[in-house]
């Protein structure tokens, strides 16, 4: 694909917001993330008013940016010589708001003769809310009087003329995600100059696909949406707009596929005196019924001449890892290398440590050889020349992999969390002259199907949902710390009964180090966040002295790392202060209990994951979830959530509901802001699995992606910063 844009609509949208607006306007526009005309296209209003409708003033929060529609309930001025007020009583007719203004006794009197003017039922305010002697207010909110119609009455300000021409022309107003500084009447009035420069031109999608899905052209979709008239046109506008975005993500899912199906990779078939089968015949478990049906999805794809791109997820303790080493030693029995790349050198060695473990003697056959970013130079160079001689045919690492590294012949390259390496970094072990490597993605956390089918449908998906035989139950427990203060010291109690019966424990805190102002909340006898390295020093000094501590977080020197992992797994150490950076991968079956600081301070699937590190022995483990969050709050609820259930996928649902796709598409487990533009994978799954099928059909039609309207709309996936992550 080109990243230059082929038709007048793609290069008209992809505009920069500068050529159009101006400097002065583009600057205010860019600190809301809008640069292009297309940016500012698709920044929708959060909702829409109507003049004939009244708000919910008991809604209404303090800090909170809104625009509501209210009727004067009495209007009074205080005469200040130079400088007096004007206090409106806003009410809904049950609730009430102040609307405060300041200025000269002119002025003053001006505003107090639109807010009482004879012909008003009531106004649209829009502006910030404070609270000022217990009750709500709004400091000169921008406003407009209506009659029993909907329609304007008196002469608008001269700045709220936007608003002023939405409400002669429909009596709907759009309400746009604003910011102080450039309010919504603003935005609007940008929106539809940059509208007006898009008059006349053709559609971005095909004719035949627009008459097929019955939908309204791109142009008239924006005016339905930033000009509107009634609520159906308006849903109709931002139908066209999903319908666009999921077909331009599935079209790109669907060319990456078959441009892979027409790329060659080595045909990997099992040989019955090979490594694969003298590891099957060692291993002292059964293996389940699903990892033997995704073992054979794996062997299928890799008897193909095309590459396999399959993603593994799996339950927590399902065993992917032993799934994978059987994929890797089939293909290091084809003659071929084997690598697997982990994001971290702690997750690394752990790979490194489970794959010896389970390979036993044969570890001499294989040349297991680790290459990490923290090895001396000796240990480098050694490694280095094991790799590029085909010596070491089994290889784990970390993004040392990805720089100056010759591969002697890769036949397989399994990722851990590929979200964690960007396409680029990707690309330096899968494009491999001569042949294509297949690939195996491994995923720590279940993934909802919307968002598989969003961001990772360019893969085939193999699931692990069984945990094997033999584990010990995991119980939850959420501790209240606002109602049940004393509970802490319970806490800690209960960890010195678990490591005096032989059990290992780890703490969790969300944070590494406390900020400055945190260190005055905490020197003050305050509560502030957790964090590793404070926590450590109150256990030291206070309930846990008698017992033996470790620290392990990210910014700590690789060996410092690696020697308290080591100390943790050897039994040396009772109790493990550390932060997420043990989240995925870490196998220790003599870690019998978890205790989560500050749980509410992570997402449900990542405290699924956190838990995930107990239990895996056959003892059972326990997992406390310390909060000190009202009970009744959306973050208690998700913390009961997670206590209720060891299901890992339901939970991943719940997340999602939760927190919509926040950053589930990335790494980011706190939520946010959206990585898709104004899909929702929840909300839109039939949409983006109909958009799939089209796709589908497209490309059959023209695999070579002649068409210069899918070009473009693939190049616009392509560009995404996103989709790289995927």
């Amino acid at each position: 694909m080109t990243n230059r844009w082929r038709t007048a609509t793609a290069q008209a949208l992809h505009t920069p917001l500068v050529d159009v607006l101006g400097d002065k306007a583009a600057k205010a526009l860019a600190k809301l993330g809008l640069v292009t005309v297309d940016d500012l296209m698709h920044h929708l209003p959060r909702h829409y008013l109507s003049g004939t409708e009244t708000t919910d003033l008991s809604k209404v929060r303090v800090g909170e940016y809104v625009a509501v529609v209210a009727r004067v309930a009495r209007c009074k001025c205080h005469d200040g010589g130079d400088k007096g007020r004007l206090e409106a009583v806003l009410t809904d007719g049950r609730s009430r708001l102040t609307a405060t203004f300041f200025g000269k006794s002119f002025r003053l009197a001006y505003w107090q003769g639109q807010l009482e003017h004879e012909d008003s039922v009531r106004g649209i305010f829009v502006g910030k809310v404070a609270q000022f002697n217990g009750n709500l207010q709004m400091a000169h909110p921008d406003f407009v009087m209506l009659d029993k119609d909907g329609l304007i009455v008196g002469r608008a300000d001269p700045k709220h003329v936007s608003i002023a021409r939405q409400v002669r022309r429909s009596g709907l107003i759009g309400i746009y995600p604003a910011a102080a500084k450039l309010p919504t009447w603003q935005i609007s009035e940008c929106a539809g100059i940059a509208l007006d420069g898009l008059a006349g031109l053709p559609d971005s999608l095909p004719d035949a696909v627009v008459a097929a899905e019955n939908l309204p052209g791109l142009v008239e979709a924006f005016e339905a949406i930033h000009r509107p008239d009634t609520p159906q046109r308006v849903e109709t506008g931002l139908a066209r707009l999903k319908f666009e975005e999921a077909l331009a993500l599935q079209l790109t899912m669907a060319y990456r596929r078959a441009n892979r199906a027409g790329q060659a990779s080595p045909v990997i078939e099992p040989r019955p005196d090979g490594l694969l089968a003298a590891l099957d015949a060692r291993l002292p478990f059964e293996f389940t019924g699903e990892q033997k049906d995704v073992a054979a999805q794996i062997a299928a794809d890799m008897a193909k001449p095309i590459p396999m791109q399959r993603l593994l997820q799996g339950e927590v303790g399902a065993g992917k890892t032993v799934v994978a080493l059987r994929a890797m030693l089939s293909v290091i029995d084809a003659g071929y290398q084997a690598v697997l790349l982990a994001p971290t050198e702690v997750l690394a060695a752990q790979h490194t440590a489970t794959i010896a473990s389970l390979l036993g003697d044969l570890e001499f056959d294989v040349r297991l050889t680790t290459l990490t970013g923290s090895m001396t130079a000796i240990a480098r160079r050694n490694a280095l020349d094991a790799i590029a001689s085909g010596g070491a045919r089994l290889i784990v690492g970390t993004h040392a992999l990805l720089y100056d590294v010759n591969f002697a012949d890769i036949g397989l390259v399994v990722i851990d969390e590929q979200h964690r390496f960007g396409v680029e970094q990707r690309a330096v072990l899968t494009d491999r002259p001569g042949h294509r490597p297949h690939v195996l993605v491994l995923t720590a956390t279940p993934i909802p199907r919307s968002v598989a089918m969003t961001v990772f449908g360019d893969l085939e998906i193999s699931t692990l949902r069984e945990i094997p035989a033999g584990r010990g139950e995991v119980t939850t427990q959420m501790v209240a710390l606002k109602t049940h203060p004393s509970w802490l010291w319970r806490v800690w109690a209960r960890v010195h009964e678990e490591v005096a019966a032989g059990g290992q424990v780890f703490v969790v805190c969300p944070r590494i180090n406390l900020r400055d102002d945190e260190v005055f909340v905490a020197a003050a006898g305050g509560s502030p966040s957790a964090a590793a390295v404070e926590m450590l020093r109150q256990l030291k000094a206070g309930p846990l002295a008698d017992l033996r501590l470790g620290l392990l977080h990210g910014r700590l020197p690789t060996a410092d790392k690696t020697e308290a992992m080591a100390r943790f797994v050897d039994g040396q150490t009772d109790v493990l202060v550390c932060t997420t950076v043990i989240e995925v991968g870490i196998d220790v079956a003599n870690a019998t209990m978890m205790v989560v600081m500050d749980a509410d301070r992570f997402g449900m699937s990542q405290l699924h994951q956190l838990r995930g590190r107990i239990g895996r022995g056959d003892k059972p483990s326990l997992c406390l979830l310390v909060t000190d969050t009202e009970g009744d709050s959306a973050a208690a609820e998700r913390l009961r959530a997670v206590a209720a259930t060891r299901d890992g996928f339901e939970l991943a649902e719940l997340d999602l509901i939760a927190r919509r796709e926040g950053d589930v598409l990335g790494a980011d487990q706190a939520g946010g802001r959206s990585t898709l533009k104004l899909l929702r994978a929840i909300d839109d799954a039939n949409l983006i699995a109909h958009a799939r099928e089209v796709a589908e059909r497209l490309v059959a039609a023209d695999p070579a992606c002649a068409d210069d309207r899918l070009a473009d709309l693939v190049a616009d996936v392509e560009q995404s910063d996103w989709l790289d992550r995927s």
